[in-house]
């Protein structure tokens, strides 16, 4: 796991991830129903393949509107599962080891790491009941009404994804025996920012190249770079 400095005093987790199955359908049934696991885990599978594709799912259906929304809706998902496969993966891990720049005190990075994923456990099981809530209520109301239920599926991504995320957090700050590595790659890029775009994406993919890292120009310009 890497610690990505992406702006002054502020950090992101990041980790690149096997794109394995990163559900366990043994873990999930503990959970939740058969049904609300398989919802999930053929949405999760739809936006992987666009992920990884770069562009929508070929399909012979017709692109009707009830078709373009779910086509952006599982963009949506596939930016969300961007974001917090890390924890759901961080679910099944006992030992990690945490990279972060070489300039920051021997108890920094540990102590960033532990307030960063006390947060997001904070976070996620708060929005756990905000959209279980909504989900039961929504979902009910939208039932009646013909083809998709768009509405139950999108609070049953966000149930489930909170839920994935919570352990991986909960795991993370209890269970998990972390060690710590420099890296002078990673500390080189809080000068990024104060460059010219053209000359920071190069940069960018020379120091991804460096840290094996194929995904990390797009996180770094998503978390660090402002919006024009």
């Amino acid at each position: 796991m890497f610690l990505i400095p992406v702006g002054a005093g502020r950090y992101e987790l990041y980790c690149e991830h096997d794109d394995d199955e990163a559900i366990d359908e043994k873990e999930m049934s503990a959970g939740f129903s058969g049904a609300l696991t398989a919802r999930f885990k053929a949405m999760l599978a739809a936006a992987e393949r666009e992920r990884l594709e770069g562009r929508p799912a070929i399909t012979e259906e017709p692109r009707t509107w009830t078709r373009r929304l779910r086509d952006h809706a599982v963009r949506w998902v596939a930016e969300r599962i961007a974001e917090q496969r890390l924890l759901w993966n961080l679910r099944r891990e006992h030992q990690a080891i945490l990279i972060h720049p070489d300039d920051l005190a021997d108890d920094q990075p540990q102590a960033t790491l532990r307030s960063m994923l006390q947060r997001d456990y904070d976070r996620h099981r708060r929005w756990l009941v905000v959209d279980g809530m909504a989900m039961l209520l929504l979902g009910a109301v939208f039932f009646p009404i013909p083809g998709p239920n768009l509405i139950f599926y999108y609070f049953a991504f966000r149930v489930v994804g909170h839920y994935l995320s919570v352990r991986g957090a909960r795991q993370g700050l209890d269970r998990v025996t972390w060690r710590t590595r420099s890296s002078a790659p990673l500390t080189e890029l809080r000068q990024l920012l104060r460059l010219e775009p053209q000359s920071r994406h190069a940069r960018l993919r020379e120091l991804s190249a460096r840290l094996r890292l194929q995904h990390l120009a797009s996180f770094y310009e998503r978390t660090a770079v402002p919006s024009a």
